[in-house]
């Protein structure tokens, strides 16, 4: 079967993309509580409550195919956060620190897009519909 590998790969980018945003449910909390505006720390909240909803969708993506989203850790966003959290350990204050925060963030979702994106034609490719609108 041709799309067989293909298919192996979209269910690797799947785990790579569920390892990336359980990490992110771990540091977007630390990234709010360290932002010293309100509208920025409101900014990782609602981020972290659209995450959370990122995993249950890809857990059902997971069921769907009969496979376990556990098994890999995503290299790339792990090192995006380790970026991230050495702003919070320099001596940056106040708007200084939050320009260290949004520079990092959106480093985070640039890659969150770009792994979407990329399950998201594979799901096309392989005919899984039903996946694309989750992706």
């Amino acid at each position: 079967m041709p799309d067989q590998g293909l298919k192996e790969l979209y269910i690797d980018q799947l785990k790579d993309l569920y390892s990336a945003e359980n990490q992110l449910v771990k540091a977007l909390p630390k990234m709010a509580k360290a932002a010293s505006s309100d509208a920025l720390r409101q900014g990782f909240e609602k981020h972290l409550e659209q995450t959370k909803g990122h995993v249950e969708r890809l857990e059902r993506i997971f069921q769907a195919l009969g496979e376990s989203p556990k098994g890999k850790t995503c290299k790339g966003m792990q090192g995006l956060i380790e970026e991230g959290s050495e702003a919070t350990e320099e001596d940056y204050d106040g708007s200084v620190l939050d320009a260290a925060l949004i520079g990092a963030a959106q480093r985070v979702e640039h890659y969150e897009i770009a792994g979407y994106g990329t399950v998201r034609s594979m799901a096309e490719t392989l005919g899984e519909d039903n996946h694309v609108s989750l992706a």
